[in-house]
């Protein structure tokens, strides 16, 4: 049969990411309690097309994915971009998957169980010289009570969710519950999924008596990552989702060093 994709283009115009995105696909990862975990992910897979050819092969991109045995690791995102590459005839590669990972977390007084799902994300790129490039994101809620409000108020203080994301590079496998821990321990208080009556009394006035403004939970987190000597590079971003303002208060901070 005829392949158009491998058809000459006269424009000449070389395109630097092409491929598919919104993948739904079932996959495992590492899991420091279980030893695995099965999740569902959303998948992106892109390789660059040089400017002589009209287009690439896209039905090859889930060929490849399969191969990997739905297991995400270090080596098997390695494999999988230099695959992509060698497949399609590529120069460059890049996946992104992004997936919910679960946590079991008990209540702090009664010892309910519940599952706290955390959006995770890896990002992995390899270029032309066969450097692999991988990325870890984790986005974890906490709590956080203004240190002014309660100072200026005569009783009570405002208190909301926020977000915080983390991004790391790292020279081994780094354990999403590690990323976690270290951000939870950094908020006013952190987030369960179920609370009876006695532990809601205890998270709200841990909450109270641990204040913390954005910029201190993104100083709290950037000071334990830079303690990490597994971790090469990281950005830290604060979101607190205001509850007496229509807007949102931010912090950002970046460290260590980001490859060529």
């Amino acid at each position: 049969m005829i392949d158009t994709q491998n058809e000459p283009d006269f424009r000449k115009i070389p395109i630097d990411k092409v491929g598919i995105k919104g993948l739904k696909y079932p996959i495992k990862v590492m899991d420091k309690t279980k030893g695995i975990q099965s999740t569902v992910a959303e998948i992106c897979m892109y390789v660059d097309l040089p400017h002589q050819f009209k287009g690439t092969h896209m039905s090859r991109f889930v060929e490849i994915l399969h191969l990997s045995r739905t297991q995400v690791s270090l080596e098997s995102l390695t494999t999988i971009l230099g695959d992509m590459k060698k497949i399609l005839g590529a120069e460059s590669s890049h996946i992104e998957i992004t997936f919910p990972y679960f946590i079991e977390k008990k209540s702090p007084c009664v010892g309910a169980k519940g599952f706290m799902d955390y959006t995770c994300s890896i990002f992995g790129s390899s270029d032309v010289n066969n450097n692999t490039d991988l990325v870890l994101k984790v986005a974890v809620p906490v709590t956080s009570v203004c240190p002014c409000s309660k100072e200026i108020s005569d009783g009570g203080a405002h208190n909301q969710r926020g977000e915080v994301l983390v991004n790391t590079r790292f020279k081994k496998l780094i354990w999403i519950e590690n990323i976690v821990d270290i951000v939870e321990r950094s908020g006013s208080c952190d987030i369960f999924s179920v609370l009876k009556r006695e532990d809601e009394k205890f998270v709200t006035e841990k909450a109270y008596n641990n204040p913390k403004f954005v910029e201190d939970i993104a100083r709290d987190v950037a000071k334990a990552l830079m303690e990490d000597e597994n971790i090469t590079w990281f950005s830290v971003s604060v979101e607190n989702f205001e509850s007496i303002h229509n807007h949102s208060a931010y912090a950002y901070i970046q460290g260590g060093t980001t490859p060529k």
